[in-house]
């Protein structure tokens, strides 16, 4: 049974400030450490659940975050940018039967949400797909299910937890810190965070051995991307991407034949709307 461990770092244990996770800040470093802390937890509760293999992805900013001389040896690490046309969960077309989801924040605008946001802080306003509002939890959901993989387990803050559940259906939660704003939050120890994913992990894959994990998250095509960028210069750009609509002001919809065109046409127009 191979797992793919897909990371994000605004969710990791201690993280609530841009400080904390972006590379020429001086707290960068120690996080790192954090965000492995909480990988090598999932990763044992993985094997612990009965997992034969598991890859990490590492999927935040440049994909350079995780240390890979304090990984679990058991594990293999996806890392360097940019990491293919996966992304976020690189490896999860190579026969994965579940990821877990380790450090994910909310969509943005969320209330009480650890740095919440959806892709990118600066650009994304709001993703709809197919009228539904969508945050990255969700976005890279509908990819693994588009490879017919279930999304086992998600850990971040209570709000990033609640959201995935809205979405995906009845996954293992791991909450390491209650939000009380954008950047602030009550945070638990990495002693005790580590215990909670580690435990989440495990459950979530011996549920996928007994069969009673929750299903892949499909969206159905016809698929509709609407995104709304933050200025309309950015939604400008955006319309050079050919199938592009202009259908208000800042909001740009796309029309795709299933997730993974969705996927790469979301990342194509973000990318152009600098």
């Amino acid at each position: 049974m191979k797992i793919l461990i897909a990371s994000d770092m605004e969710g990791v244990t201690g993280v609530v400030d841009w400080d904390h996770v972006m590379p020429d800040r001086p707290d960068y470093p120690r996080f790192c450490r954090l965000l492995t802390g909480d990988i090598n937890a999932a990763v044992r509760g993985a094997f612990a659940g009965g997992a034969s293999a598991v890859a990490v992805t590492d999927g935040h900013n440049t994909s350079r975050n995780i240390l890979i001389e304090e990984l679990d040896e058991r594990a293999s690490l996806n890392c360097g940018s940019p990491l293919t046309l996966l992304s976020m969960v690189h490896g999860v077309d190579q026969g994965v039967d579940g990821v877990l989801f380790i450090g994910y924040h909310a969509r943005a605008g969320a209330q009480n949400a650890v740095l919440d946001h959806t892709w990118s802080d600066a650009r994304v306003a709001n993703l709809w797909i197919n009228d539904r509002l969508f945050g990255e939890a969700a976005l890279n959901a509908g990819v693994c299910g588009h490879f017919d993989a279930p999304v086992l387990m998600i850990s971040g803050d209570q709000t990033a937890c609640a959201e995935a559940r809205d979405m995906l259906g009845d996954l293992e939660t791991a909450i390491v810190k209650r939000a009380v704003g954008r950047m602030a939050a009550e945070c638990l120890p990495p002693a005790v965070t580590a215990e909670l994913i580690e435990r989440a992990a495990q459950r979530a894959v011996e549920r996928l051995k007994a069969g009673n994990a929750p299903a892949p998250f499909k969206v159905e095509p016809p698929i509709t991307l609407t995104l709304e960028l933050a200025k309309s210069e950015m939604a400008d750009k955006a319309m050079t991407l050919p199938g592009a609509r202009r259908v208000q002001d800042r909001k740009i919809q796309y029309t795709a034949g299933d997730m993974l065109e969705t996927y790469h046409a979301f990342r194509a127009l973000v990318g152009m709307a600098r």
